[in-house]
């Protein structure tokens, strides 16, 4: 881990609050422009989770020394965030929204976060399987808007019967390990299908190509469920997206000696970008806890490595844009 290690760059430590509040303000309309480019949504959520990150550290910094137009502004950017994720149709980013602004608060407010947060947590865990399910049968067949949707499925999460009760436990046993899906695999390779070898790097290089180069690239989701058809882990013709995780494609390409050999990999590499986004931010909090949690959370989930490689690749470029243009703005200086 070479700590400590010391910092090439410093922010002066009474800026830090005001730091934050800017980030939280301009990062999350630069997401929305990035949205509106042709071929660069991916640097719209590499900033939307950068603005999530702000607003939540943000509020973090605001509270204690009582800043409330910062409190009043990173409030808004989490409540704007957190409604993106209760609207999206997944649990992850809500878990997260909760999560994160917990564990920031956490060393200032501990018998709060400990009475309010963890709670808070658990029962998300019990009814976010039946308020998400509610979310894609409606908003996403395009029945209805997402404020209707979210009211529907925030009843039925409410008030929950058996059926819910049965999607909760499935969840809670299955879907937190996908480990049905990881025996799927194994069962039908090398048996079925020959290990990849190199194939999942190849395309993976081949992804890391921006659209807005190469229009007719190859779609990723297409490449990625290809391997999925040929397990046989689910049918073609369904609607039903199975990635797999990190450990699979590690799994795929060359059995157990994959898995070792590119979780290795995996953990050296979020390390050392952790490490380099402290040197060049200025230390832990905006380097490690803003930019690295902000732009790399895909490292926290693991995906497939064609979207994983392309996710960090460019926000690893980013990173370095970003630190360029502090240093230029005499924000961070010379340690």
């Amino acid at each position: 881990m070479q700590y400590p290690k010391a910092p090439r760059y410093r922010v002066q430590p009474g800026k830090f609050a005001q730091l934050l509040y800017y980030a939280a303000i301009f990062s999350f309309p630069l997401a929305i422009l990035f949205l509106k480019l042709p071929g660069l949504s991916q640097f719209a959520n590499q900033f939307n989770a950068l603005s999530f990150m702000a607003s939540a550290l943000g509020l973090a910094f605001a509270i204690p020394q009582k800043k409330f137009v910062n409190i009043a502004v990173c409030a808004m950017f989490y409540a704007l965030n957190f409604y993106a994720a209760m609207t999206s149709g997944f649990k992850e980013p809500i878990i997260l929204s909760v999560m994160v602004l917990g564990v920031f608060l956490y060393p200032i407010y501990k018998k709060m976060v400990l009475i309010i947060f963890v709670p808070t947590l658990l029962l998300l865990f019990l009814v976010l399987p039946t308020y998400v399910n509610v979310i894609r049968q409606t908003s996403w067949a395009g029945d209805t808007n997402a404020d209707v949707a979210t009211s529907e499925a925030l009843d039925a999460a409410i008030n929950q019967g058996a059926t819910a009760d049965e999607g909760t436990w499935t969840f809670l046993v299955g879907r937190l390990s996908e480990i049905g899906m990881f025996t799927t695999f194994v069962e039908s390779t090398p048996e079925n299908v020959g290990y990849y070898h190199f194939e999942l790097v190849k395309q993976s290089l081949i992804v890391l190509v921006p659209r807005i180069l190469w229009p007719s690239k190859p779609v990723t989701e297409q490449l990625v469920m290809q391997r999925v058809y040929d397990a046989g882990v689910i049918n073609p013709y369904s609607r039903v997206s199975a990635k797999p995780p990190f450990i699979v494609d590690a799994y795929l390409s060359w059995g157990g000696w994959g898995i070792f050999i590119f979780l290795f990999i995996y953990g050296a590499a979020a390390q050392r970008i952790c490490q380099q986004a402290e040197s060049l931010f200025g230390g832990y909090i905006l380097g490690a806890a803003l930019v690295f949690s902000g732009l790399f959370q895909i490292f926290w989930r693991g995906q497939s490595f064609e979207f994983l490689l392309n996710n960090v690749v460019w926000s690893y470029i980013s990173m370095l844009i970003i630190a360029a243009i502090l240093r230029r703005a005499r924000i961070l200086e010379p340690a």
